[in-house]
């Protein structure tokens, strides 16, 4: 058996669930779970129908590199959302959801071999963080390093918590934009740095940007690519980027993305995924065809999350610290000192017995790092419900918030 699977640390949600094993919910209230971020909405017709319609394609084997009018709309779509223009041949690469993707560009990346006297590669994370990153990093071989959010900074990652000698060891960083679970969005001088940082030390930067399509303002967040070009790092050297379907369409079983960036990663990375057997259906590649060449359907579910979070946002800033993120589907909240103690666990499991509420631990989501666990004492919340569903929610969140204040 692979030793570095024993390094794995249980997932958020099996925590969750060990948890509330011995909680019974209040049984008069329906349950609301706010726990998983699966987006809710209805898929877009016009992907379904593709998808229906294309169901032929389930007789052949598709390519790792995928059909060429994939690649071209993903590029497509690059630049009419970002101003930037990809090669489809060489720069985009059609995956199984980020999610496969994030995991697969640590193996290709990391050299477990190296720096053997100074302790091993190192693979920089946020901190809070979305968990594949830690597992394809210990599975890499490499060592998770976490650089804390900051709360007076909008909850940004404190790059700086991270020391020269550790950058110097450091094979690839995980950037989360906008950020799971706080939703901040990095702005370009931070870019600046980050690519600064590459440049002296040669590591890989995966910009993670599941959520761009989820805004709550006019401005659409600034994309990684983006920050390059407007730097003048046009060849997109040690930089690939992150995106899917399952947020921007609703669509998370379909299991689409891509990546794009750096061509000669990419040429590497398509090597690995040819062996790892990671293709993707033609059957999914017409309807990802389909759903990134609209945007209608992204207009109206951002819509819809935005009327959401108008409601829901305010009425629970009455009761606990929570403010509108810069992107993203989730609330990310401070539990009141005097519910629970402010304890995140002791919130989470009381909410649920009385209320039938489910909520994520903040604390789940993040390692101790610095002196502290960032994510403790806060609560994420998803609000991928139909809007009535998490206003119930709120409202259930607030009484009990009342009732525990006395």
């Amino acid at each position: 058996m692979n030793p570095l699977l024993q390094r794995l640390q249980p997932y958020p949600f099996e925590r969750l669930r060990a948890l509330v094993k011995d909680v019974t919910p209040n049984p008069s209230l329906r349950p609301i779970s706010l726990g998983i971020g699966e987006p809710r909405h209805a898929a877009p017709k016009l992907l379904t129908d593709t998808l229906a319609a294309s169901l032929s394609g389930l007789s052949a084997y598709p390519a790792t590199a995928g059909l060429p009018e994939m690649r071209q709309a993903c590029a497509d779509w690059v630049r009419r959302r970002y101003g930037v223009s990809v090669d489809p041949a060489t720069e985009v690469l059609p995956v199984n959801g980020s999610r496969e993707a994030l995991f697969a560009l640590a193996q290709t990346v990391i050299d477990p071999g190296a720096h053997a006297a100074e302790g091993g590669p190192v693979v920089v994370c946020p901190n809070p963080f979305y968990q594949i990153y830690e597992g394809a990093a210990l599975l890499g071989g490499a060592t998770p390093v976490f650089a804390n959010s900051d709360p007076a900074r909008n909850f940004a990652a404190d790059w700086k918590q991270i020391d020269e000698a550790t950058w110097a060891r450091t094979q690839l960083l995980y950037v989360c934009s906008p950020g799971n679970p706080a939703g901040a969005v990095v702005p370009l001088d931070e870019w600046r740095e980050l690519f600064e940082l590459s440049d002296r030390h040669g590591f890989v930067i995966a910009s993670d940007e599941c959520y761009s399509e989820i805004y709550f303002r006019d401005e659409p967040p600034l994309g990684a690519l983006q920050a390059a070009q407007a730097l003048g790092r046009t060849d997109w050297r040690r930089l690939v980027v992150l995106t899917s379907l399952s947020k921007r369409s609703n669509v998370p079983g379909l299991r689409s993305g891509f990546v794009a960036g750096d061509a000669a990663l990419l040429k590497n990375f398509l090597l690995y995924r040819t062996y790892h057997g990671s293709a993707m259906s033609t059957t999914v590649q017409q309807a990802s065809i389909a759903a990134w060449n609209d945007e209608a359907h992204v207009i109206d579910n951002r819509a819809q999350y935005r009327a959401k979070f108008a409601q829901v946002t305010p009425l629970l800033a009455g009761a606990m610290d929570v403010a509108l993120p810069d992107a993203g589907f989730y609330l990310w909240a401070r539990v009141p000192e005097q519910v629970c103690g402010g304890s995140d666990t002791a919130f989470a499991r009381e909410l649920l017995r009385q209320y039938n509420v489910a909520v994520l631990p903040g604390s789940y989501l993040a390692r101790q790092a610095h002196g502290l666990n960032p994510g403790a004492g806060r609560i994420r919340m998803a609000l991928v419900a139909e809007v009535d569903e998490c206003l119930e929610a709120a409202h259930r969140i607030v009484r009990f918030i009342r009732e525990q204040q006395g």
